[in-house]
């Protein structure tokens, strides 16, 4: 493979929208393979390809919308003082 082949963890977090913690903890469980150089990894793009096409099943959905309900209701008005645009 080429360089250009090969992403950092940090360009594949700005790829996935996740955090760099979210990919290395993603290649500790064995959901992205990755090579080992030194104290850095690299990741074959094409490893990528399956999260960046996977569908959120109905289930993630509805967790994903009940975060956000709790999220809102115990934060709601520090968010909206937040969103002010003073």
């Amino acid at each position: 493979m080429t360089k250009q082949e090969m992403l950092s963890t940090s360009e594949a977090a700005k790829i996935l929208g996740v955090s760099r913690i979210t990919v290395f903890n993603r290649i500790k469980n064995g959901q992205i393979k990755a090579k080992k150089i030194g104290r850095n990894f690299i990741i074959p793009k094409n490893e990528l390809g399956g999260f960046l096409t996977r569908k959120l099943t109905p289930e993630s959905k509805r967790e994903i919308e009940k975060a956000v309900q709790k999220t809102v209701k115990e934060y709601g008005e520090t968010l909206r003082l937040l969103g002010k645009n003073d």
